[in-house]
């Protein structure tokens, strides 16, 4: 889907929400890609255009965060994090399995466009290793096998709702748009912090503990 009128319209209103229009480059990049699936060329010139920017000034921006993806994502990415804690808990393993499954690596997209791969170092939720995300959604505790499952769904257009979120998955493009600031109206949708999460503060209230006093000097500071 090419970029239209709309998006350009689109991307004033997200520049109008900042005092310096230089601020609103992240969403109006997020916003290319729920139109396109990645930023493309086309999506750098008009955030360029839109901001007074250069296209290279725009374009390192792009390339440095890795949720811009600069080659089409599949309407379903699956991230998958292979950091210390998931990988001595499976992490190697399930990544190993998609890849062999899918016939796809990292960064690459399958031929029908269901599915993109990533490498992930650390998708913030080590309390529930392995993890693995799609569209920025959690699937915790994960298998080679129930991972193989996962795909297969998100492949069939049936995908399992997340571990922790909303009860039904977005595709890339949706998730693209709320990510630009426009919100979908389910962020407060299922379970926001599961039972691992909340242990500590379990333990923090049975056993009383407060947080110290701030000092005279803290408030100075």
């Amino acid at each position: 889907m090419a970029l239209t009128d709309q998006t350009r319209a689109e991307m004033r209103e997200i520049i109008a929400r900042y005092p310096k229009p230089r601020s609103a480059l992240l969403p109006m990049l997020h916003l290319a890609q729920s139109e396109e699936g990645h930023v493309s060329p086309e999506g750098i010139a008009m955030c360029a255009e839109e901001l007074g920017l250069t296209k290279a000034e725009v374009g390192a921006v792009a390339t440095f965060y890795t949720m811009y993806r600069r080659r089409p994502a599949g309407e379903y990415h699956v991230g998958i994090c292979t950091n210390t804690l998931c990988a001595v808990l499976g992490g190697d393993e399930i990544m190993a399995s998609v890849k062999e499954h899918l016939g796809i690596g990292h960064n690459e997209t399958t031929e029908d466009g269901r599915l993109s791969l990533e490498h992930v170092e650390c998708n913030a939720a080590c309390d529930y290793a392995p993890v693995v995300m799609v569209n920025w959604e959690f699937y915790d505790n994960q298998t080679p096998a129930t991972v193989r499952d996962l795909v297969d769904g998100c492949r069939a257009g049936t995908p399992p709702p997340p571990t922790r979120g909303p009860s039904t998955l977005c595709t890339f493009k949706q998730v693209s748009r709320v990510l630009a600031g426009f919100p979908d109206g389910r962020a407060n949708e299922g379970v926001q912090a599961g039972p691992a999460t909340l242990v500590g503060l379990e333990l923090a209230k049975e056993r009383g503990d407060r947080a110290p006093a701030m000092s005279t000097t803290d408030k100075d500071a």
